[in-house]
């Protein structure tokens, strides 16, 4: 009896678990703005940020230091990371490519 109730304690928390989706989003996006330093934030993604289309992403990138580009007027392509936006904050990009306008 208690091995049967082992296991179906196993199965409940197994089966409560959430699983998110992080599929790849392979739409390479264009923005167009002037980067500047996150700071404070009520969100806790990106390190910096950029303003285009009336709208603010935060940015992040593994290949890129974006600090070399901060209050520059930039072009940046990159991509949306899955499960971005929470926290009420902004879409999060993964910037692969920068250039100074």
């Amino acid at each position: 009896m208690k091995k049967l109730l082992v296991l179906f304690s196993i199965v409940a928390i197994i089966l409560s678990c959430k699983t998110v989706k992080t599929g790849a989003n392979t739409e390479t996006i264009t923005l167009y703005g002037k980067v500047t330093e996150l700071g404070m934030s009520t969100f806790q993604y990106g390190t910096h940020l950029i303003s285009a289309d009336d709208k603010t992403y935060a940015l992040k990138s593994s290949t890129i230091k974006l600090a070399d580009f901060v209050d520059k007027s930039v072009t940046l392509k990159g991509k949306k990371v899955a499960g971005y936006p929470v926290d009420g904050g902004p879409d999060l990009i993964e910037v692969s490519d920068i250039s100074i306008q």
